[in-house]
């Protein structure tokens, strides 16, 4: 089954800890909301990392610096070095390098991860629009109290014709309180002042994932993730393996919908799922069977009972695992409304 072409979760008689080398982990979402480790995020990649996996930190945010992003990462009990943290704002700093002359002064909205970044890259981040030889503007995620006067200054810059760079475009972000508008958010505010658009770095884009092989030089690695639009399509561009974790932003229904390209290998409930094999989903009867789960899609309708007929066996998981292979599997028939709430309701999820 190719990534392209795949209609149902993949099974690993391994565990993936084992099957993989390297883990790209996604951070919040997956490892952490807010400053809170997510539930079993800490033993999980002590165990995966004894094992022999190495794990490597993937962010959109652009906000910390991998020095600040290690540091957090250690304080929640996941010793890490700088050097395994890989943000969108280093691979939109290579991509303005890339572009622009050495020196050249940089308009930077957003936060102290930039400065950082286009520094490393030898370039010079400034703050105002009115800076004499700005050769470009970049933007990524500077936390809650970015001043609205920051876009406004893009703005001005933008409408001159200075080149316009965005680290990412996650129109949310998970936080401890909830979902929060992301660097996305902030991104259509300049677009629409300006009608211009931004290159963009981060995932699901190739600088990002250029960017990642560079700094890890992974050779069988598995992105690990927690939405559809980022991680998992970012892992479909790159043409390697994804787990989605049901830890952040995708739910789900979400999973239920995706198009082909936000697909993922895997689907599990948070982290514990590096350290397990994956179960396989097979064509049962007319459905798909996962374990102690059956699925089906009839009048183009979907439904899940437990095999046999049993009930409260099995996994909740692995009903959804059969559920998207019978969703992905007939996706052509149009999309699920109230029987997809309802097939979820059954599994608790």
């Amino acid at each position: 089954m190719t990534r392209q072409s795949r209609t149902a979760p993949a099974g690993s008689e391994r565990s993936l800890h084992q099957a993989y080398d390297t883990a790209l982990l996604d951070l919040d979402g997956v490892v952490y909301a807010g400053g809170h480790a997510i539930a079993h995020a800490v033993e999980s990649l002590a165990v995966a990392r004894e094992g022999g996996m190495h794990l490597a930190y993937v962010t959109n945010n652009a906000l910390r610096t991998p020095d600040a992003v290690a540091e957090h990462l250690t304080e929640l009990g996941i010793p890490t070095e700088a050097g395994e943290v890989i943000t969108s704002a280093q691979a939109v700093a290579r991509l303005i390098a890339d572009q622009v002359e050495p020196g050249s002064k940089v308009l930077v909205i957003g936060g102290e991860g930039l400065r950082v970044a286009l520094r490393e890259r030898g370039l010079v981040p400034v703050e105002s629009a009115e800076e004499e030889g700005l050769a470009a503007v970049v933007q990524g995620y500077g936390g809650p109290d970015l001043a609205w006067g920051r876009f406004a200054e893009a703005a001005y810059a933008v409408n001159r014709g200075v080149p316009w760079f965005a680290s990412n475009t996650d129109l949310t972000i998970p936080g401890a309180r909830g979902i929060a508008p992301g660097n996305g958010a902030a991104v259509e505010v300049v677009r629409i002042a300006t009608g211009a658009e931004p290159q963009v770095a981060g995932k699901p884009l190739p600088p990002m994932h250029r960017e990642t092989v560079l700094r890890t030089g992974a050779e069988r690695p598995l992105v690990v993730g927690d939405r559809l639009d980022t991680d998992i399509e970012g892992a479909f561009n790159g043409d390697v393996d994804s787990l989605l974790v049901l830890t952040g932003v995708t739910d789900a229904a979400q999973l239920l919908r995706a198009e082909p390209r936000h697909r993922p290998t895997y689907v599990d409930r948070d982290l514990r799922g590096l350290l397990t094999g994956q179960p396989e989903v097979v064509e049962h009867a007319g459905g798909w069977r996962c374990d102690g789960w059956t699925a089906v899609h009839a009048d183009g309708r979907l439904d899940v009972e437990p095999a046999g007929g049993a009930e409260g066996t099995g996994d909740p998981v692995d009903g959804l695992r059969a559920l998207c292979a019978a969703a992905w599997s007939r996706a052509g028939d149009g999309a699920y409304a109230d029987d997809v709430e309802k097939a979820l309701a059954k599994l608790g999820l």
